[in-house]
């Protein structure tokens, strides 16, 4: 892609999440939403496949519905209360209306089906770019909004969690494990949101760093496949040892920083009196973390079925920069030592 056309979608990708941020009125913050779409869309269908020009439609679809539920909803809001003002929602049907737009718009179940289908049509980096920069525009209108209707809320993240981890079980492709994976992680911060929005934006963070060192991985080994991450031990055996302990963070296991979140979350619902709820997230986690597992084993305690004398996947030595690799990677696996001064920080 010219690299000029790449500048502006990128600008255009930053303006669009900057003005929702920014915005205190409901058309604003719909216009934000809709030129982060707009933008992103080139930079999905960029390489002229046919699965990359179905994801991109399916997402332009799936994002245009949301986007109308949103702008229908703070219509119907200022019709009955004469408020356009995002934190003066007080009405109940736009308030669950809203919150099941944004949901369609970041991939919660059970308006979740898009989101594996068009992260499959992708390439990592663009993926990268839907799994991460493209939730959080919908999430903050979500923490501002704070719904009323908190068991919406809960049963959202429940089924997320749920089919986060039933979804990726049965996977071969990467692409669709993350994101069965991001279906999962954003049910937890869902589950969350009205007892503790800053433990929500704690969660969030987290998953960003998680994906963002998984996502590097799989691109430096050039793998999209279950099968491909098998002969990666030949192509980078210091990273190939380090990414199950990046998966395993992802499953949230201790002593990663991927246990932190989960964590405090499974505390903040015990304080809330949700001990059936933590316990059914708790047990939907065990479902995500056999996935990771088994991308674990694939990688490094299987061998190829390739001899040494046998063919050998050609490649050139590694165009992409290994720096934000390292950075993410020590983050994802060493920052669970913090987790006092993070809780300290969120009772300020």
């Amino acid at each position: 892609m010219n690299p000029y056309i790449l500048t502006t979608l990128l600008f255009g990708l930053g303006l669009g999440t900057t003005i929702t941020f920014a915005s205190s009125h409901w058309l604003l913050a719909w216009m934000g939403l809709e030129m982060s779409t707009l933008a992103i869309i080139p930079l999905m269908a960029q390489h002229h496949h046919p699965r990359a020009v179905e994801a991109a439609t399916k997402y332009f679809l799936t994002q245009a519905t949301g986007a109308a539920m949103l702008l229908f909803a703070s219509t119907t809001n200022a019709w009955m209360t004469g408020q356009w003002d995002i934190l003066q929602m007080s009405h109940p049907l736009p308030i669950t209306l809203i919150t099941l737009a944004l949901a369609l718009k970041v991939g919660l179940a059970p308006v979740h089906a898009w989101l594996p289908e068009v992260l499959q049509g992708l390439d990592l980096t663009t993926g990268l770019i839907l799994s991460t920069w493209q939730k959080l525009a919908p999430f903050a209108l979500l923490m501002q909004i704070q719904p009323l209707n908190s068991s919406l809320l809960i049963a959202l993240g429940l089924t997320s969690t749920l089919v986060g981890g039933w979804g990726g079980l049965n996977q071969t492709q990467l692409r669709k494990i993350l994101a069965y994976s991001s279906i999962a992680h954003l049910g937890w911060m869902v589950l969350v949101m009205q007892f503790s929005p800053a433990l929500t934006l704690l969660t969030l963070l987290t998953y960003f760093l998680m994906t963002f060192s998984t996502f590097l991985v799989f691109k430096l080994n050039d793998s999209t496949t279950l099968n491909a991450l098998g002969t990666s031990w030949a192509k980078a055996p210091a990273l190939t040892s380090l990414t199950p302990l990046i998966l395993l963070s992802l499953g949230g296991l201790p002593p990663l920083t991927g246990f932190m979140p989960k964590w405090l979350i499974l505390q903040e619902l015990a304080k809330q009196d949700l001990a059936f709820t933590a316990t059914l997230a708790a047990l939907a986690a065990l479902l995500s973390l056999y996935f990771y597992l088994r991308l674990s084993y694939t990688m490094t305690l299987t061998m190829s079925p390739n001899n040494t004398t046998g063919m050998t996947p050609w490649r050139f030595p590694p165009s992409q920069m290994t720096f934000p690799v390292a950075i993410s990677t020590t983050a994802t696996l060493l920052l669970l030592p913090l987790t006092p001064a993070t809780v300290a920080l969120l009772t300020i």
